[in-house]
C-alpha cells in the first residue's frame, strides 16, 4: 500500500526527470551559437575502446560560434576528428595539429523553423511523459480507494494534488520549451 505522500513524491520525481531529459535533449540542439553539449554523444576510439569525447580532451567556447577541442593526448588528435565526423553534428572540424576547432555556422531562417519544430516535438514527448505519470499516479490512488486504503473524500483530494502538480510541471516542461526556441529563433 502506497501512502498518499508516496505516490505524490513519485509522480513529482518522475515528472521532474522528464522535465530533467528534456533540459538534455534540448542542450544537443544546435541554436546557431557555440554550446559544449553539442559534442555529448560523440565517442571517439581510443586505444581501441570507443570512449566519450570529454573524457579523452578539453572542450571550451572561446568564442561565441568556436568550439575548441583540445586532446589531452596529442596522438588521439586523428581518431577525436574522426568521431566528430562520424557523429554528423552538422558541423566540420577543422584540425589545426593540437587542436580542433569547430566553427557554428549562422543558421539560416528556415533552419530556424526546423530547429523550432524540433523543440517542440521534443517537448510534446516531455509531456506525453508527464500525462503517464499522472496516469500512473490516478490509477494508484483508485487502487488505494480500491483497497480501502483511502476514503472517497481522500481520493478525491488527492486527484485534485495529482492534477495540480501535473498543470505545474506542464508549465515549467513549457517555460524550457519557450526558452530553447527563444534562443534558436533569436540565435
Amino acid at each position: 500500500m502506497a501512502t498518499q505522500n508516496e505516490i505524490l513524491d513519485t509522480a513529482k520525481d518522475k515528472m521532474q526527470k522528464s522535465i530533467a531529459s528534456l533540459r538534455q535533449e534540448l542542450a544537443s540542439i544546435r541554436a546557431g551559437r557555440a554550446n559544449a553539449s553539442l559534442l555529448n554523444g560523440v565517442t571517439a576510439e581510443y586505444y581501441g575502446a570507443p570512449t566519450p569525447l570529454n573524457q579523452i580532451a578539453s572542450i571550451t567556447v572561446p568564442e561565441a560560434r568556436v568550439i575548441m577541442v583540445t586532446p589531452y593526448d596529442k596522438s588521439a588528435l586523428d581518431d577525436i576528428e574522426k568521431g566528430i565526423l562520424e557523429a554528423d553534428i552538422g558541423i566540420n572540424p577543422a584540425n589545426d595539429g593540437d587542436n580542433i576547432r569547430l566553427v557554428v555556422p549562422q543558421l539560416t531562417e528556415e533552419r530556424r523553423k526546423e530547429i523550432s519544430k524540433k523543440v517542440k516535438a521534443a517537448g510534446e514527448q516531455g509531456k506525453v511523459a508527464i500525462r503517464n505519470v499522472r496516469r500512473e499516479a490516478m490509477d494508484a490512488v483508485k487502487k488505494g480507494n480500491k483497497n480501502d486504503d483511502f476514503t472517497d473524500d481522500e481520493t478525491h483530494a488527492l486527484e485534485d494534488k495529482v492534477q495540480k502538480l501535473t498543470d505545474s510541471q506542464i508549465k515549467d516542461l513549457d517555460d524550457v520549451i519557450a526558452a530553447k526556441e527563444k534562443e534558436v529563433l533569436n540565435g
